[in-house]
């Protein structure tokens, strides 16, 4: 016999897809059939069956190869490895439930670290802009159910996010937009011809790295004044066209990614992308929204948001948080060599940092918390394998929307493997007898 798991969170993308199912094995241990999931949302999920994959902890031995050890070891040497340093990074916690990044933000606070998590890298600069401006946002249940105009600027949600258009943004019929696609225009700004381009009703195909003109020209635009005759590799009537469109609309909203966050501008895009939507409210209701990538990289800034105060590259080494990007962010500091160790969580910067920076890792006391074999935990002197959060242990998670939802546990996992939850519980207890407290 079989049974199914019904109303399933997909733990890969921000999206958090809500409606998968998963047919388990009698004995709750394997999991069959994963339904409704995206190709890379059900690989995610299937990955967790593989035959090859590590169950114990791995610690690096002098000629390069790996040798497995217990968990009372591995939480040794990382209760060790932090307590003994002047000044750990504490890099990732995208990829896992809040419950396990509250409490690795408590081993960080006791050993004076810095935590960064993968906006550093991504929508960091969104961060700051909000900061600066604020942002009129709303949730991806009133897209599906009223938008009539969707922007995607620079991202590719086709790619990034296959279940985005089909989940809430341009397909789904919602409760004023009843024949769903139909119902909608699409605007794409993105100087590739990507997969969501070709769907779109205008794609603004502007030269690389002008954005911060073309949201110019747009708020010019709609306000009917002058413009020259290209702006950004876009001529002007093209752009004027985007502009009654946008002010057309009875619900706008625009979609921004990476295309904008880590382009030449970057955070000064988003002051003026949601400058743009805020002179959109002027005419009509318009509403902006990051397209986070991470699982939980929205949860993990809300959680640091909570317990200091900010949402990323947080310092605490001095006994009290500071926050500084540039000085507290995580490739700053590893290309200074400022810190003296290096432990990961629910990322990979071996594969997408800088070589400069996985160098510095690989040459330093380092921890990878990862239930994959990964560049990270190849570079890293200890791997520690933990359970699938959103497979094989449940817990909260926020969507790229700041909506939080608790994800649900499918299939136990291997004997005798921890979740990351105690593994740090265990880490944080270590660290305390070390220091006395």
């Amino acid at each position: 016999m079989t049974k199914a798991v019904t109303d399933v969170i997909c733990p890969f993308c921000g999206t958090l897809c809500d409606d998968l199912e998963v047919t388990v094995s009698d004995d709750g241990k394997k999991i069959l059939e994963v339904y409704n999931a995206c190709a890379i949302g059900a690989e995610k999920f299937l990955h967790s069956q593989a035959k090859d994959r590590v169950t114990r902890p791995r610690m690096q031995q002098a000629d390069g190869t790996y040798k497995e050890v217990s968990y009372d070891e591995a939480v040794e040497y990382t209760a060790q490895m932090l307590a003994g340093s002047k000044k750990p990074l504490m890099y990732g916690w995208s990829s896992t439930s809040c419950e396990a990044q509250s409490m690795g933000y408590q081993v960080a606070e006791r050993v004076g670290a810095i935590i960064d998590n993968t906006a550093t890298v991504c929508h960091g600069s969104s961060l700051l802009a909000i900061q600066d401006v604020g942002i009129p946002s709303c949730t991806l249940g009133e897209v599906k159910n009223r938008a009539d105009t969707v922007i995607f600027w620079g991202c590719n949600p086709s790619h990034a996010h296959p279940r985005h258009m089909s989940r809430y943004s341009i397909f789904p019929r919602g409760m004023f937009m009843g024949k769903g696609q139909k119902s909608r225009k699409m605007i794409v700004v993105d100087p590739r011809n990507t997969d969501t381009a070709k769907m779109a009703d205008v794609h603004l195909q502007l030269e690389q790295g002008r954005d911060y003109e073309l949201l110019s020209a747009l708020r010019v635009a709609i306000r009917g004044e002058p413009l020259p005759d290209v702006v950004a590799g876009i001529p002007k009537e093209k752009i004027y066209e985007a502009a009654e469109l946008m002010k057309d609309a009875r619900f706008g909203i625009i979609f921004f990614g990476m295309g904008v966050t880590q382009s030449l501008g970057k955070n000064h895009n988003i002051d003026i992308a949601i400058m743009l939507t805020k002179d959109m409210n002027e005419y009509t209701k318009f509403s902006i929204i990051a397209m986070r990538g991470h699982y939980n990289v929205t949860g993990s800034g809300a959680v640091m948001g909570w317990q200091f105060g900010f949402p990323f590259a947080t310092d605490l080494s001095r006994g009290f948080a500071r926050y500084n990007p540039g000085e507290t962010t995580s490739n700053d500091l590893l290309r200074r060599d400022e810190v003296d160790s290096v432990f990961v969580i629910g990322s990979d910067p071996g594969a997408h940092f800088p070589i400069s920076s996985v160098k510095k890792i690989s040459r330093l006391p380092s921890v990878a918390v990862d239930p994959h074999i990964t560049p990270t935990t190849d570079v890293c002197k200890l791997h520690v394998p933990v359970a699938f959060v959103g497979v094989e242990v449940g817990g909260c998670c926020y969507r790229m929307d700041n909506v939080p939802i608790e994800s649900r546990k499918v299939v136990e996992p291997p004997e005798g493997m921890l979740t990351d939850t105690e593994f740090l519980t265990r880490v944080r207890d270590r660290v305390n007898q070390i220091k006395g407290a």
